[in-house]
């Protein structure tokens, strides 16, 4: 597993039409953890990736209905059974922090990234999507340099009050203690 060219060369590619130049390109300084599920609370299938790339259907659920025309995307998806997929590369602006602010900086989207891992905030995470997360973060660690372990967070807290992924069952120590590996 290795970053070539801002793309994780494991990861399967997925382009997502959700993205945009970062204001200062060489700024990327924050990792955000996110979680999703679609339909909530329900694992697999193709419909993160069908939002993600703005082809979900809204007859398939009637969730989907609420956020089918929504213009969000991620760097990485980390599925359930540890499949990486890449939305959008690293050094692009990815939009998946919306409206948030992290140490008096306003608009996270325009200096992190963001991994989604396929779950809910009332679920357990898998334990290869931990490995998978540590590994990647390694990565992307190394990779930039203005990232540091310091500055991970979740969405929950860059948008307090308007996300509470990746939740409760999120086990932080175990992520970082396999950071650290």
């Amino acid at each position: 597993m290795n970053i070539v060219s801002h793309r994780l060369d494991s990861a399967r590619q997925q382009a997502s039409p959700n993205f945009d130049p970062r204001p200062e390109a060489s700024d990327i300084s924050l990792l955000v953890i996110h979680c999703i599920s679609l339909p909530p609370e329900q694992f697999g299938g193709e419909f993160i990736e069908q939002l993600f790339c703005n082809r979900l259907d809204p007859n398939q659920h009637p969730y989907f209905q609420e956020i089918f025309q929504l213009k969000v995307s991620a760097h990485l998806l980390i599925r359930r059974d540890g499949e990486i997929i890449q939305f959008v590369d690293f050094d692009q602006r990815a939009w998946h922090a919306g409206v948030s602010h992290y140490q008096g900086r306003e608009r996270c989207n325009d200096f992190s990234i963001g991994i989604e891992l396929e779950g809910s905030v009332n679920q357990p995470f898998s334990e290869v999507q931990y490995r998978q997360l540590a590994d990647v973060s390694r990565l992307l660690l190394v990779n930039y340099p203005q990232l540091h372990k310091q500055h991970i967070v979740g969405h929950s807290d860059i948008a307090p009050g308007r996300k509470t992924d990746p939740g409760p069952y999120f086990d932080w120590q175990k992520y970082l203690a396999l950071l650290e590996n």
